[in-house]
């Protein structure tokens, strides 16, 4: 097996009892360059496994071909190379408890879904002085959606073909847009977490790549373009890099290996020239800035963290801590219609009967490792809990509240959350629906 691994798998033989002998780990994956090996080569085990079982009629009773088999495929699985390098990592402690600002509710629960089976994975949103949002889809696709309550769309961020939005291995093609914001000319900003930072005319549709993902910065490409940020003073664009090794469609391997690749970055749409203002964050995802833009907050997903980082003042370039060890992990962060920051929890960090999954594994690489060889990315859905969860934070950061779904019934796994003319739209990442709030309960 060749990839990014740099290894070369060659078939190997069990011997068993009366001379029989079962080769079933051939030359598999021969170009690998979707970075799945792990899945793809556990189904290619599975089934040879199978093939070998069936085989071991050697005189063989049935028990003991079946201990073979398992003992071949136990074989197989140790060899494989794990996909991930993980590093021992312990959260502050056991998640904060569920009272006080925390408490459960239901508030998440008065809403209603819009455009059903036509929005999958509206991420993030913005909109113009006329009443248009505008959001992105995990199919690659720019929609507007009107103040009649109108759906039309504005362009396909990669190609647009008829098998975008079937499978995350599309995207690369596809395109899947992430932050999406309006500049100071009326213009589109799209992160792109595959092709780039783009400018996108929203009546038209015409797309103008500004910064490639091939570009990168400082010499390293982008891999996972994210969050996005642009300020209204100096029409600068701030933006995340969640990891320089994993791209989207591999988030959960970038979430259990738990490394430290990402970076905050800016763009100057008039100099043309990009800066990593941090670097070594931990899966950085959503970015807002604060109402006068002299700081930022800035989520990092996968260790359940928020930071503030500094753009002026006698701190300018400094970064300060203000969530730590949260309650679940975050995703975007955006300024209310009423003065707070609001952020969505795409996975919520409850202290149950047992701790949090990804809490049990963090000190152990190796059973991180483990996992990363043998369960297929879309088996990981089956550990996230359908609970649907907002915070809202003071200006200072501290935890004034939170909105709660405990059963998501309308919606869970929040990517973003966005006020505009009374209404609250809800985003996610991969459901089939836009949920949003026609009142808000602080």
């Amino acid at each position: 097996m060749s990839g990014n691994t740099g290894r070369t798998w060659k078939p190997f033989v069990v011997k068993v009892p009366a001379g029989c002998s079962v080769c079933f780990l051939e030359d598999f994956l021969k170009d690998q360059t979707s970075l799945i090996a792990p899945q793809v080569a556990r189904s290619h085990l599975i089934r040879h496994a199978a093939e070998a079982t069936r085989a071991l009629n050697c005189k063989m009773s049935g028990g003991r071909s079946v201990f073979v088999a398992v003992v071949a495929v136990t074989a197989g699985v140790y060899l494989l190379p794990s996909p991930i390098d993980p590093r021992p990592h312990a959260l502050k402690g056991p998640p904060p408890a569920l009272e006080g600002p925390l408490a459960v509710n239901t508030r998440l629960q008065k809403g209603r879904r819009l455009f059903t089976g036509k929005l999958h994975g509206p991420e993030s949103f913005t909109a113009d002085d006329d009443g248009n949002v505008y959001t992105g889809t995990v199919d690659g696709k720019l929609w507007r959606i009107g103040a009649d309550g109108s759906l039309t769309f504005i362009t396909q961020m990669g190609e647009n073909l008829p098998e975008c939005g079937s499978s995350a291995d599309h995207e690369p093609v596809c395109g899947r847009p992430h932050g999406v914001r309006l500049d100071r000319h009326g213009q589109l900003i799209v992160a792109d977490s595959y092709i780039g930072l783009h400018s996108v005319d929203p009546k038209t549709g015409e797309k103008t790549l500004l910064l490639p993902n091939s570009r990168g910065a400082d010499g390293l490409p982008f891999a996972f373009l994210n969050g996005l940020e642009i300020s209204s003073r100096t029409g600068i664009i701030y933006f995340t890099d969640s990891s320089s090794r994993w791209g989207r469609r591999h988030v959960r391997l970038e979430v259990i290996e738990l490394n430290n690749l990402g970076r905050l970055l800016s763009y100057d749409p008039q100099t043309e020239t990009v800066k990593v203002l941090l670097d070594s964050l931990y899966m950085p995802n959503g970015i807002v800035l604060s109402p006068d833009e002299d700081f930022l907050l800035l989520a990092e997903t996968s260790i359940g963290r928020i930071l503030k980082y500094w753009l002026r003042g006698p701190k300018a370039g400094t970064v300060e801590t203000v969530l730590d060890n949260m309650v679940g992990y975050p995703d975007n962060i955006r300024l209310s219609d009423h003065g707070t920051f609001l952020v969505g929890i795409t996975t919520p960090r409850f202290q149950k009967l047992m701790p949090p999954f990804l809490d049990v594994i963090g000190p152990y690489p190796a059973i991180k490792r483990f996992l990363g060889k043998v369960i297929p990315l879309s088996w990981y859905n089956l550990f996230l809990p359908r609970y649907a969860l907002v915070l809202e934070l003071g200006l200072d950061g501290e935890l004034v509240g939170s909105l709660h779904d405990p059963e998501g019934r309308l919606t869970w796994a929040i990517s973003d959350v966005f006020q505009h003319r009374g209404r609250t739209y809800l985003g996610n990442t991969d459901l089939p629906f836009l949920a949003v709030l026609e009142e808000w309960e602080s």
